[in-house]
């Protein structure tokens, strides 16, 4: 009986991972990540502004100013062991796999909890109908003029979408508006589309909390912040309990809508039966 010869690439095919380009679009506070919790003060009412005052003296007025806060949470990844015999039987670098593994969960699982943060803060997430769901065009639309109404900046406006309703949108776009959004994409910043002032980003999970699942989140880059600290790796060689290597990773992040008044901040949540 003739020997089969077996070959092994020295090369392994990762997991994927969701695109988080996203994450750049908001005030970075990663300098205080290695704090408990970052304080982020609020103006209080502007001054009442009166044309040809006649009374005088005026009437001074004190402005109450707030505090808002957000915490820094630790995020952890499972330890995994290599045994001895795998490092050095196997024809690839399984140490170097898994601490690559190992940062892109991590970075996975931060920014999902990131764009939850974002999400729960936004002024009474909306359930969306099933209407709005098919007719994501005129959703994109209904936001467009209610950060118009409060006077967030034409420029910064972003939207992530869930796959199902960016390619609903895709679908509803004319010929022309298609052309025009595909165009207006940037694949090196992940913006995918820009429409009605706002520059579109895909993203598979948007984050879920009880029972919502959410499909829609647009944001003005100032009302939301994301604070991101380094990937520390924790290697325990050569273990006597485990006869191999023992790999895990931590990172300190977090993230928060910055303004009390939550403007420049938009959820939609499909119900999860």
């Amino acid at each position: 009986m003739a020997l089969q010869k077996e070959i092994w690439l020295s090369d392994i095919i990762e997991g994927l991972f969701a695109d988080n380009t996203f994450a750049a679009r908001s005030l970075n506070h990663s300098a205080f990540v290695n704090n408990k919790t970052v304080h982020v003060p609020n103006a209080g009412t502007p001054p009442t502004v009166v044309k040809g005052r006649s009374k005088l003296p005026a009437t001074a007025t004190k402005r109450t100013d707030s505090d808002l806060t957000y915490q820094i949470g630790e995020f952890t990844s499972d330890p995994i062991l290599i045994p001895n015999a795998e490092q050095v039987e196997l024809s690839y670098d399984k140490r170097q796999s898994i601490i690559r593994a190992c940062r892109s969960a991590l970075l996975d699982a931060v920014h999902a909890d990131l764009l939850l943060s974002w999400a729960q803060a936004a002024n009474n997430p909306v359930a969306l109908t099933a209407d709005q769901k098919k007719d994501i065009k005129g959703l994109i639309l209904e936001i467009k003029e209610s950060f118009d109404g409060a006077d967030i900046p034409q420029t910064g406006r972003c939207i992530i979408l869930t796959p199902t309703m960016y390619n609903t949108l895709l679908r509803q776009l004319t010929e022309f508006e298609g052309q025009s959004f595909i165009l207006s994409a940037d694949a090196q910043k992940g913006i995918v589309g820009k429409l009605y002032s706002f520059d579109i980003y895909m993203r598979s999970n948007l984050g879920t909390a009880d029972t919502k699942s959410f499909d829609i989140i647009a944001w003005h880059e100032d009302s939301v912040s994301r604070a991101l600290g380094a990937t520390d790796l924790f290697v325990d060689e050569r273990s006597a309990l485990y006869y191999g290597d023992i790999i895990s990773a931590l990172v300190r992040a977090g993230g928060a809508a910055v303004r009390h008044d939550k403007k420049g901040l938009y959820a939609g949540y499909t119900v999860k039966q």
